[in-house]
């Protein structure tokens, strides 16, 4: 079966409960790899938006 004939036999019920469920998915996921983060990284993160490009002599 193609995917286009899945889809297409479908409800729109269905179809918002499949949206439903990738979205959290990709959500928990998101959330997972902030979680896991290491902090020194987080930190690193935080302040590029502060950055003006020039070296600190940290790592980069």
């Amino acid at each position: 079966m193609r995917l286009s004939e899945l889809v297409s036999a479908m409800s729109p019920t269905q179809l918002t409960e499949v949206a439903l469920l990738i979205f959290v998915g990709v959500f928990v996921a998101v959330g997972v790899r902030a979680w896991r983060t290491v902090p020194s990284e987080r930190e690193r993160a935080a302040r590029l938006p502060l950055d003006d490009g020039e070296p600190t002599g940290g790592r980069r």
